[in-house]
């Protein structure tokens, strides 16, 4: 068998997702977002922190600005590597990627960490009881954990452009978890309870996230369509079908009526998330 195709078969189906395209395209127009959401984290110097589906640093890099020691892990090659090159040209030495599964985090050591934090990252592993559990082992007692995860059903970007997109997709196999069940707090609840957290250690705000750009939300549409797995693969199915020009539309209408910029050559949008606080 051709060996780049084997490597196909046999590759994890989540690190082949976000290691298509290229996510540090959308991630640029989140930096304004991860450096705020960071600034209310009470980051303070030499802080042990673990950034976890990290991607290239949205929100690894301004942590380690405030001078944590972080240690971004991310499933795909390429968002690791980008992000060592970014930490590089800076100049932060506290700060390093490297690969890794947020549902088995073996190479981590138990209770090394006093913050753990994962802004749209660890919501997209599968194996949810699998992932809580990892991210309490490797959070030091009295340390805490945080997460942002977006909230199925919200009228807001991205919950809509995962339903959108989800009508034009095969229906997923049997035994998937919704990475969205994430953003229903019962559900957090009970993964972090049977991961040994009591409930009362554990609470929830909804927040906002704004994706800004200098460019239209049509320009800004391509780029998802060009460079983030899930959009990218809801194109190609919907391509088989002969309804990519219908997804195309109803994506362009979404993006342009959830604008707030005055300046329709520039985009910003913002969307609801839950930020999840687990006092370990």
């Amino acid at each position: 068998m051709n060996l780049a195709l084997e490597n196909q078969m046999t590759m994890n189906p989540n690190k082949a997702l976000w290691e298509k395209g290229d996510f540090t395209r959308i991630a640029d127009t989140m930096r304004e977002s991860g450096e705020e959401l960071v600034s209310k984290l009470g980051i303070t110097k030499d802080l042990d922190v673990l950034d976890l589906g990290s991607g290239d640093g949205t929100t690894a890099i301004p942590e380690a600005r405030l001078g944590a020691n972080v240690l971004g892990v991310d499933i795909a090659r390429n968002l690791v590597e980008a992000g060592n090159l970014w930490a590089q040209k800076e100049g932060l030495t506290n700060c390093t990627f490297e690969e890794g599964d947020a549902v088995d985090l073996h190479n981590l050591k138990d209770r090394s960490f006093d913050l753990v934090v994962t802004i749209f990252g660890a919501m997209f592993a599968p194996k949810p009881y699998e992932v809580a559990k990892e991210m309490v082992r490797v959070t030091r007692l009295g340390g805490r954990i945080v997460m942002g995860n977006w909230i199925p059903g919200d009228p807001t970007l991205v919950a809509q452009i995962l339903k959108i997109s989800s009508a034009y997709t095969p229906p997923p196999p049997e035994g998937f978890v919704s990475p969205m069940m994430w953003g229903v707090e019962e559900q957090v609840i009970d993964r972090f309870v049977k991961a040994g957290i009591l409930g009362e250690n554990i609470s929830f705000e909804r927040e906002t996230f704004t994706f800004r750009a200098p460019y239209s939300p049509a320009e800004l549409l391509q780029i998802f369509k060009s460079f983030y797995g899930p959009t990218m693969n809801a194109f190609e199915a919907a391509e088989k079908n002969n309804k990519a020009a219908d997804l195309e539309r109803e994506l362009i209408n979404l993006f342009t009526s959830q604008n707030k910029s005055s300046d329709p050559n520039k985009t910003s949008i913002p969307a609801t998330f839950l930020k999840v606080t687990v006092m370990a």
